[in-house]
């Protein structure tokens, strides 16, 4: 690391938010190191080092003297909850979280912060009011196995950030980032994926179409990494969305109307069920009412750029292919 240089560490950073993350640092001067399963080339100033999301090896030295570290790993929950997928999910998870902590604890200059991706799906199914860290309800997930879909992923997020609060390291400050979907340009991302089943005119309302969507652009998760590392106070949990959820039927029309569909066909729950047989994935991630806000950025002094929906959506289709 050159003299004066700062070091971000990003397990996990190969997919859509990590590569925004790496541009991002890149172009702050930052020495960007993205761990990773596959073997990839040095690119400007971001390095590739290995790592099997579980076992400390070589990568670890990384984390010496870094500034920070922000953890994205985790097998994607975009597939089928038999129990193979769903040991898969838990171990990506909390093994990739708790081998990061060993490796701080064994710095001699460890990182003094240490984001960790978490999700907004660990409140409750909420569409009577707002969720955020101090209001939020967490519902109770009985001991063993979930009993259903939506028990799952709740438990999945206890687990994940039961890891991260449980790592042996007092030195680093710890963050959970309790994310939305991140929305914004680039392949890979949630975008892409509404925007082609909306040009196709199937981004009519899913379900009843009553369920919160809660979301974030890109842009302003950015300057949400900036705003934690500059503002030591904040801690824990973070929710990680735009201060304005909106119902299912309301995000999608905003959507039609920035990607210039001129309608699109409603899917009642029983035809998402079918779909999502077929296409190997859970209604749960459609059908959950996210309603989470940002109650500690909020309270903070973060400011969004984008806040509204409509024309955040109408910003990302401007810069598309851009």
């Amino acid at each position: 690391m050159t003299t004066g240089t700062k070091k971000i560490v990003i397990p996990g950073g190969a997919g859509f938010i990590g590569r925004h993350l790496t541009r991002h640092f890149e172009g702050k001067g930052w020495e960007v190191v993205v761990l990773s399963r596959r073997r990839h080339e040095p690119r400007g100033g971001i390095r590739f080092a290995w790592w099997d999301g579980a076992n400390l090896d070589a990568w670890a030295d990384e984390l010496d003297g870094a500034a920070a570290v922000i953890n994205l790993a985790g097998r994607s929950v975009n597939c089928r909850y038999g129990r193979k997928n769903r040991r898969e999910i838990y171990d990506s998870r909390e093994f990739s979280t708790e081998v990061i902590g060993e490796a701080i604890a064994e710095c001699a200059a460890p990182p003094p912060v240490w984001f960790n991706a978490s999700s907004a799906t660990i409140y409750r199914h909420a569409l009577d009011r707002a969720m955020d860290e101090a209001t939020g309800e967490i519902p109770p997930v009985e001991p063993g196995q979930p009993r259903d879909k939506w028990e799952f992923s709740v438990d999945v997020v206890n687990r994940w950030e039961r890891a991260l609060f449980n790592a042996a390291t007092p030195d680093t400050r710890r963050i959970a980032m309790r994310l939305s979907m991140v929305f914004g340009t680039g392949s890979g991302g949630v975008y892409e994926a509404f925007r082609n089943i909306t040009r196709l005119g199937l981004g009519g309302m899913q379900g009843l179409g009553t369920q919160y969507v809660s979301w974030l652009h890109v842009d302003d998760f950015l300057r949400m990494i900036d705003w934690c590392l500059e503002n030591g106070e904040l801690n824990g949990p973070i929710n990680m969305c735009s201060p304005n959820p909106m119902p299912n039927r309301e995000f999608l029309k905003a959507l039609r109307e920035a990607c210039g569909a001129r309608f699109g066909l409603p899917a009642a729950w029983w035809m998402l069920e079918i779909s999502a047989f077929f296409m190997r994935t859970e209604t749960e991630l459609l059908l959950k009412s996210r309603r989470v806000i940002p109650g500690r950025l909020l309270e903070s002094g973060f400011t969004f750029d984008h806040p509204a929906w409509p024309e955040a959506a109408k910003a990302i289709e401007r810069s598309w292919g851009g």
